[in-house]
């Protein structure tokens, strides 16, 4: 029996950011929970969303996107906050992936890395869309964990040993769906 695989989707474009470190920390640990990770990395490559082009044959960034979704076993999100929501690049990914089936029912789960008191506004628009997308969000995977520049390590992992089974857990739990 092959293990599980979780898509890793930064909604970031900046190298470097957090939520890049969260999502490349979890990647070290998932093999240790039984778990294989595929990072997703062509965010900025992805098309702005036209509902006139999301038709076959799609754009080629769209067709990878959709398949890379429809390979996993479920999908771990990590997104800064912008403006009070989603940063738009992010955005238009969910948007990308509206019109298809590759997530319905799938389990998805996010982590907020932001500073206490801040991303409330990125998580709130994050259920609404996975609402729209029939995503199946497990709750228990989805969690607040506040990742400052001063948390990683020289390779840009985030070396704290509590936050990284942190991190396996709720990869663990996402796997279990």
């Amino acid at each position: 029996m092959s293990s599980p695989v979780i898509l890793l989707l930064s909604g970031s474009l900046r190298k470097g950011s957090t939520s890049e470190a969260v999502l490349r920390t979890a990647q070290t640990v998932a093999p240790s929970v039984g778990v294989d990770t595929v990072s997703y990395e062509d965010l900025a490559r992805l098309p702005h969303f036209n509902p006139d082009d999301d038709t076959d044959p799609l754009p080629a960034p769209v067709a990878a996107l959709r398949a890379a979704l429809d390979r996993a076993d479920g999908v771990l999100i990590c997104t800064p906050e912008y403006a009070g929501t989603l940063p738009g690049s992010f955005k238009n990914l969910l948007d990308w992936t509206v019109g298809g089936t590759e997530i319905c029912d799938k389990p998805a789960a996010w982590i907020n890395a932001a500073a206490p008191g801040r991303g409330q506004g990125a998580e709130a628009t994050l259920r609404r869309v996975l609402g729209y997308t029939g995503a199946k969000v497990v709750e228990p995977a989805c969690v607040r964990i506040p990742v400052g520049r001063d948390a990683l390590d020289e390779d840009g992992l985030i070396a704290d040993p509590a936050v990284r089974r942190q991190l396996g857990e709720v990869i663990r739990l996402l796997a279990k769906g």
